[in-house]
């Protein structure tokens, strides 16, 4: 019998209507080499509005500054990032290392950013990246972070988009108008 369920078949008005964006991969500038050449990192967009090439990041990046899953940039842009932020999506970027083997961080620190509606949005050997909401509170997200972090000797972690890429220090305080009361 043929279903005719407007939430599962795609053929039906009801979805007919709708857009779907497909995932796209952007290449964008992580940094530079010594011999001034760029290092891209490929992330995964959907377009937001194709005329005006903005799209949407559906993971956060390992190793490009300044963003998160759910931000959307313009791309391409004239300046040497390549890209232009156009709209934060409030989620932080938290980015694990270590040198021998982090799947052991992984199976621990995952579960537990699950509950806080944490998401792994990248795992490799070495590297795990995370998006969770600024909302969460940082403070309850560093408790988090240094205490299952801190039963995995040679890990670290840091923020991807809280400090200015040009100093690293210096906060960019994007989150006081997600934190700010209504």
């Amino acid at each position: 019998m043929p279903n005719h369920d407007s939430r599962t078949n795609p053929s039906s008005s009801a979805t007919a209507n709708l857009v779907q964006a497909e995932p796209l991969i952007l290449s964008l500038i992580a940094g530079y080499r010594n011999d001034g050449e760029p290092v891209l990192e490929k992330v995964v967009v959907e377009a937001v509005t194709p005329a005006t090439k903005e799209y949407r990041l559906l993971k956060s990046p390992a190793f490009v500054r300044s963003l998160a899953a759910g931000d959307r940039i313009r791309y391409p842009a004239d300046n040497p990032a390549g890209y232009e932020l156009t709209k934060r999506s409030g989620n932080l970027c938290i980015r694990v290392l270590r040198k021998e083997g982090i799947e052991d961080v992984a199976n621990t620190l995952s579960p537990e950013l699950e509950l806080l509606d944490g998401t792994l949005d990248l795992q490799s050997p070495r590297v795990l990246v995370y998006s969770i909401h600024v909302s969460i509170g940082f403070q309850n997200i560093e408790i988090l972070l240094d205490s299952v972090i801190g039963q995995f000797p040679g890990t670290v972690w840091y923020y991807g988009n809280v400090y200015d890429p040009a100093d690293g220090v210096t906060p960019l305080d994007w989150w006081q108008e997600f934190l700010a009361p209504v």
